[in-house]
């Protein structure tokens, strides 16, 4: 069952049209990877489903964004909209303080004020961003002392403590080293279990191993998506072809 859909949206910043008819349905429990050249309107996109690019003066949106089959710009408040769908950067952004405080920060917003309760959230966000196990003696300490790829699933279980359905991911993994990236492309894996995932990436090899299905974006519109599988070896458009073997982009 389709969780997020988009009919005939299109995106302008003042006069210049970032998004053009975009129409494509995410289903609940999968990996959609967005791919495609630089500026072609993939981070834009992504942006839009969780309404981040409200907070940008010269947006104009039309068409629809549905959420659970409601219109996200007519049915729901920004701030719950974004508890529901999530989103982690391509710069890992943990808020300098504490480990627990970067993860009981959005529970404690959303009002749980009791330790107990906060102490469990933190850790079954922890162990569900895979990063229980590393910093589990070290709670108090300062997030921004962790390596690169700890910070961004600090970032990740920041997102889950809130309990999302949908994580958007821009470039989760582009400021990380192969090791880190190898743990966070695993949890994606994991975290499709409980949660529909949609991710910005210029790398061809990682949606190729963690997505279900791929968009292939060019000049603010999709070109084509499908299953990853048939969009890396017999995609239907010359464009799609061209782009994933490296004739462009």
């Amino acid at each position: 069952m389709a969780i997020i859909d988009t009919i005939n949206l299109n995106l302008y910043y003042g006069k210049v049209q970032a998004l053009k008819d975009v129409n494509i349905s995410f289903e609940e429990n999968t990996v959609t990877a967005l791919i495609g050249p630089s500026g072609c309107g993939k981070s834009t996109f992504l942006r839009t489903l969780n309404r981040m690019n409200d907070l940008i003066d010269s947006v104009r949106i039309d068409g629809e964004v549905l959420f659970e089959g409601k219109n996200i710009y007519k049915d729901y408040d920004e701030i719950y909209l974004r508890k529901r769908i999530g989103m982690v950067f391509q710069k890992p952004n943990p808020f300098p303080m504490s480990i627990y405080n970067n993860v009981a920060y959005g529970p404690k917003i959303h009002g749980v004020k009791d330790k107990n309760k906060l102490d469990e959230i933190v850790e079954k966000s922890l162990k569900g961003a895979a990063l229980w196990d590393e910093v589990k003696d070290n709670l108090k300490k300062s997030a921004i002392g962790l390596s690169g790829g700890q910070q961004q699933r600090v970032c990740i279980a920041r997102t889950l403590a809130v309990e999302p359905d949908v994580i958007l991911m821009d470039e989760p993994t582009s400021a990380l080293d192969p090791i880190s990236t190898l743990k966070i492309e695993e949890l994606m894996d994991e975290l499709k279990k409980n949660y529909t995932v949609i991710i910005v990436t210029h790398n061809m090899q990682q949606a190729g191993r963690i997505a279900d299905n791929t968009a292939f974006f060019l000049n603010g519109e999709i070109i084509e998506f499908d299953k990853t599988e048939d969009i890396f070896h017999k995609p239907q458009d010359k464009r799609t072809e061209d782009y994933i073997t490296g004739r462009f982009g």
